[in-house]
């Protein structure tokens, strides 16, 4: 029967499950054992979905070995063949798991996310730019030309592209010296910056200050939003 995995610890891991339910109905934790190394499964439901009640017994789990010690812990919906396939990757990988664990062992993630108000970052660059106002004026009073109204929104664009991309550069620059390592995402509309970092356990505090005191001088209407400290997701 196909397993639902949640993550890879040392043998020496406490393991503490009783309690604990994971995901999908019938949901018994129990654990795989290698040479030196575990893994925490539960059997796969059958129909796995992304839902609410499933997310957060996956959460719950990692929460819970990962405050008794350092895991690998795996994203949402990992599933492997059986408890044969779980103990094989176990043993084939099980230099590269152990090194993984000593790098994140007493370290934790941040995630850093940069939003800014789209409101405010346009007025700031109507303001800002001679061009882009006097080809905004144009159109919004009717004078301006179907090639000036294409010039406008390029011209727009390019620079709500490089506002956010000198934010993001600012923002990873500034907290990069307080990190062990960084993993970044790709910017959204949503997002001028994504990013995870693993930080050593007794600078988890000056990193989160850090971050509040960066998000204080950012322009107005951008912002940064500091999720952890987590479970090195990112990092396993």
């Amino acid at each position: 029967m196909s397993l639902y995995v949640y993550a890879i610890t040392e043998a020496s891991h406490p393991l503490r499950l009783d309690d604990l339910k994971g995901v999908g109905e019938s949901s018994e934790l129990r654990v795989v054992r290698g040479d030196s190394l575990c893994a925490v499964v539960s059997e796969a439901p059958e129909d796995l979905s992304v839902a609410r009640r499933n997310l957060e017994a996956h959460h719950t789990v990692q929460e819970r070995l990962w405050s008794d010690g350092v895991t690998l812990p795996l994203g949402f919906g990992f599933i492997a063949q059986d408890e044969e396939a779980v103990r094989a990757v176990l043993e084939q990988s099980a230099e590269q798991y152990s090194q993984r664990l000593a790098e994140l062992t007493g370290r934790v993630e941040f995630n850093v996310k940069g939003v800014q108000d789209e409101d405010t970052l346009l007025r700031q660059i109507v303001e800002e730019s001679d061009r882009i106002r006097e080809l905004n004026e144009a159109t919004r009073e009717g004078r301006g030309s179907p090639e000036q109204r294409v010039e406008l929104g390029q011209l727009v664009a390019q620079e709500v592209q490089a506002r956010q991309e000198a934010l993001a550069e600012r923002v990873v620059a500034a907290l990069r010296p307080l990190g062990y390592a960084e993993n970044l995402s790709a910017p959204s509309q949503q997002y001028f910056v994504n990013a995870s970092f693993l930080v050593d356990g007794e600078k988890s505090e000056e990193f989160t200050n850090a971050c509040a005191e960066l998000s204080e001088q950012l322009p107005e209407g951008a912002e940064l939003r500091l999720g952890g400290p987590l479970p090195p997701y990112s990092f396993a």
